[in-house]
This record gives C-alpha cells, sequence and structure tokens, in this order.
C-alpha cells in the first residue's frame, strides 16, 4: 500500500461527511493532513467524521457550503483558512448524480448535476489557486468517472457522464495553466466502487473497486515526488471496457 507524508499540508475533500469523500479523506487524515470536512446538509455525519479524522491527524474542522455558489464557495474556504490554514490539497469530490432516463429528469435535477460536478469543481479550484501559487506548492485532484475521457454517454443517467466529461477537460486544462506554478491537477476516474448505489451484473476481476484502490491512486497524486505529473486521468476500473457494451 502507498503512503505519503502529509503532516504539513492542510486539505479540503468537498462532500466528505459520507461515502468516497470521507474515506479519502479520512486516508488524508492518516497521513497527517489537518482536514477540512465538508458538507451540504449532512452537518451531523460531517462532525463525526471530522472526529475520526482528528484522532488521526490532530487537526480536523468541519466546514458548510454549496460548492455551486461562488459566495458559498469563498466562505468555505475562509472558514478552513482560518480554522487549519491555507489549501494546500484540495480534492473536488462532490457531484451528484441521476441514474434515470434523460427525458424523465427533471430540469432542476439535470442543472444540479452539471453544477454540482463541474461548476463545483471549477468553483473551487478557482479560489484555491491563489494561495497554492503563493505558496509554490499545491494539489488538486478531481473525481471523474471511468470512460468519460471517451465521452461515454447512455441515455441513462446522461448528464452526469457529461459533467464528468468536463471534468477531466478542465483537469487537464488547469494542469497546463499551472504548469510554473509548483501546482499538480490530476483526476482520478472510478467505474464501480464498494459503496456504489447500483451494480452491473458482473464486476471486474471478480469485485467492485476499493476504497484503498482510489487511495493508492490518491497518495501518489498527493506525494511531493509527483510534480511532474500533471493533468493526469487514473481510471480505477480493473480493465473494464466501457466500448465493449
Amino acid at each position: 500500500m502507498l503512503t505519503t507524508d502529509l503532516s504539513d499540508r492542510v486539505a479540503l475533500v468537498t462532500g466528505s461527511a459520507k461515502g468516497i469523500g470521507r474515506e479519502l479523506a479520512l486516508s488524508m487524515a492518516e497521513a497527517g493532513a489537518s482536514v477540512a470536512v465538508h458538507y451540504h446538509t449532512s452537518a451531523e455525519a460531517a462532525r463525526a467524521t471530522a472526529a475520526v479524522a482528528r484522532e488521526a491527524s490532530g487537526a480536523a474542522t468541519t466546514v458548510q457550503g454549496d460548492v455551486t455558489d461562488p459566495e458559498s464557495v469563498d466562505a468555505m474556504f475562509e472558514t478552513v483558512e482560518a480554522d487549519l490554514g491555507t489549501v494546500d490539497c484540495l480534492v473536488n469530490n462532490v457531484g451528484d448524480f441521476a441514474p434515470r432516463h434523460w427525458e424523465t429528469i427533471d430540469f432542476e435535477t439535470w442543472n444540479r448535476v452539471l453544477e454540482t460536478n463541474l461548476n463545483g469543481t471549477y468553483l473551487c479550484s478557482k479560489r484555491a489557486l491563489p494561495a497554492m501559487r503563493e505558496a509554490g506548492f499545491g494539489r488538486i485532484v478531481n473525481v471523474g468517472y471511468a470512460g468519460a475521457d471517451r465521452a461515454l454517454v447512455y441515455p441513462k443517467n446522461f448528464p452526469y457522464l457529461v459533467a464528468k466529461t468536463g471534468v477531466i477537460m478542465f483537469t487537464r486544462m488547469l494542469a497546463n495553466d499551472t504548469t510554473e506554478d509548483g501546482i499538480t491537477v490530476n483526476c482520478i476516474s472510478p467505474y464501480v466502487v464498494e459503496n456504489s448505489d447500483e451494480f452491473p451484473d458482473e464486476a471486474p476481476r471478480g469485485r467492485w473497486a476499493s476504497f484503498a484502490d482510489l487511495r493508492q491512486v490518491l497518495f501518489f497524486f498527493l506525494d511531493p515526488d509527483s510534480g511532474y505529473v500533471s493533468g493526469e486521468n487514473v481510471e480505477v476500473d480493473g480493465g473494464w471496457i466501457p466500448e465493449a457494451l
């Protein structure tokens, strides 16, 4: 299992009260990072996650906000900066999904899926960049979806797939725009993870991706020695080939 030393880093993981975000945040706390556990509505779960993170690293806080609203994002970062310091490592994990046929998705849900996944990644990254540039160091890790780099689409869950394709495009663009700043921007794209809401009939390699599988890639991207790796998208999918469907 890969390890890294984040003892001098402040990390913000969006949507980290529960699910994948929680596991990524706790992994970073175990590596020594001071962790900000972000939530929108899950305040109790966020407090519980922060308590576990605090036991691991000694420093953790909770921060509430809507990643689709610029003023809310600014307030989120101000809270983290006041409680823990400037953000060195940002994981853009928030992203609603709508696993239904596109014609049955109401307009509000359609927009929410696009905004939380793509706009939230854009707004949080934009807010984190000035301090990272000033420090000459930063790690931004976005969460995509396996197959999105090939414009994977189905009638079911269509806005989610579109948004995740945009996240990968944004990752590559921002990596190019930060080549002189000591900042890397990369993407982790899982297929089906152990806590997913739906499971296909067959799992690649006989199992679904574990949180530990995601942690392997996360730690590689966050490591100080990975400073030349930027603009990359690592699919954690067990060798799944969406084109074969």
